[in-house]
């Protein structure tokens, strides 16, 4: 469990402070379970504010971790948002990545009740040619009975076949299934 406190919100890139330590970041779409997996990282209920209207989460949050820092980027693909905020939240993002930072690993969440979106697409593939370490954790695990979990882990996993050494973890803020595996693979990219 990581011992976080909350440090300060980006909603231009202007707004990014210097990268001092090692950034653990996390990234997903809108209302794909990003908070609830921080929340649960850090054993906490609301350090991430979880919301049922998807595009709440506009600004890019920092939490200090002692060693490292942790950064939840905005959620992405959420169709209700005015065309300026999602040029915004473009230019946040891009900007972020812009930046030189001292990424250690992104933390990429899909929903694993269905495919990897196009956004989602995009962004595994922005990762992949930048050469920046990442994990694809799908969220939501607990929502799918035995034989739905193991159609769509065969059906993601083949859909990310093209992706060298990708890692999969299926994960459950209910159970806690994939928590262990993810604290691990965390720390040991640190």
């Amino acid at each position: 469990m990581l011992n976080v406190e909350f440090t300060y919100s980006a909603g231009l890139s202007s707004q990014i402070k210097e990268s001092l330590k090692s950034e653990i970041v996390f990234s997903g779409r809108s209302n794909v379970g990003k908070s609830s997996l921080i929340n649960k990282l850090c054993g906490r209920k609301a350090l991430a504010r979880v919301s049922s209207k998807p595009g709440k989460t506009a600004t890019i949050n920092f939490f200090d971790a002692k060693n490292f820092t942790l950064v939840d980027l905005p959620g992405y693909g959420y169709a209700k948002v005015s065309k300026s905020e999602k040029l915004r939240w473009a230019e946040l993002v891009e900007g972020y990545f812009g930046l030189h930072r001292n990424i250690a690993l992104v933390v990429q969440i899909v929903d694993m009740r269905h495919k990897p979106t196009a956004d989602d697409l995009n962004m595994i593939n922005f990762l992949s040619q930048s050469e920046i370490p990442f994990i694809v954790v799908m969220t939501k695990s607990d929502k799918l009975n035995k034989n739905e979990y193991q159609a769509q882990l065969s059906a993601i996993t083949e859909q990310l076949k093209d992706y060298e050494d990708i890692r999969l973890y299926p994960f459950s803020a209910l159970s806690g299934e994939g928590m262990e595996q993810i604290e691990k693979t965390i720390m040991e990219a640190l």
